[in-house]
């Protein structure tokens, strides 16, 4: 607890790049996406992956996919100590090998700021990178008040088109993230995307869906494409 409060206290919530602030995100040229995967059954056997692709045509650029040996345990809360120091050596390894590739921002297969104190592993990775970050997650971390309830169900059938989105606003008050439709064909199926570091809100909002052919933006679909060859 007292390494994510220290670490979290570097967490910069608001756009901090030039291309950021442009509608059309203009100056964004590579975007990666991160996943550690584990072996089916085996809890010590994942695949740590790393992938760069150009914006907006979302070509893969870059491949980094290891697989590794997790030795710390799982505890609820404490996720990015598992797994994040395996992602940090990927982006380090891409900025030895090939550092003209190194990517503009990071989308994390996680959360954020959507996390009991703030700082979940997109955060994490996010200040140990000093790169702008955004979790991205497929299903609800109840914190702060914010459960999968009739409510929160109710709220996501709401969601008609393509782009919609609505807060996720715990009961302190704060806005921890948004659901956002990624896909009209899959409203009932939103993604959770909250700010990891050097980032608002509303722009990780927006990149995430401009990352979207199908229902999971393209950095991390390809990431998760990825490890499953790796891990066969």
């Amino acid at each position: 607890r007292s390494e994510q409060a220290r670490l979290g206290a570097s967490v910069v919530e608001e756009d901090t790049e030039e291309w950021q602030k442009d509608a059309g995100f203009a100056g964004l040229e590579r975007v990666g996406g991160v996943d550690l995967s584990y072996i089916k059954g085996d809890e010590t056997s994942a695949c740590a992956s790393l992938v760069v692709l150009s914006y907006p045509a979302m070509e893969v650029l870059y491949e980094d996919c290891r697989m590794v040996t997790v030795t710390a345990p799982y505890v609820a809360g404490f996720l990015a100590f598992r797994e994040v120091p395996f992602l940090v050596e990927a982006v380090q390894r891409l900025q030895q090998e090939e550092p003209r590739l190194r990517p503009q921002v990071l989308l994390v297969d996680g959360n954020g700021l959507l996390h009991p104190r703030g700082f979940g592993v997109a955060c994490h990775l996010g200040v140990l990178t000093d790169l702008p970050s955004i979790g991205v997650a497929k299903k609800l971390l109840q914190t702060d008040g914010l459960v999968r309830d009739e409510l929160h169900r109710e709220q996501i059938r709401s969601l008609q088109k393509e782009g919609d989105t609505f807060p996720l606003t715990g009961t302190s008050g704060r806005v921890r993230g948004m659901v956002s439709c990624g896909d009209n064909n899959n409203s009932s199926k939103p993604l959770y995307v909250s700010v990891g570091h050097r980032v608002s809100l509303e722009t990780a909002v927006r990149l995430v869906k401009s990352c979207c052919r199908y229902r999971i933006p393209e950095p991390i679909r390809q990431v998760q494409t990825d490890t499953g060859k790796l891990r066969k």
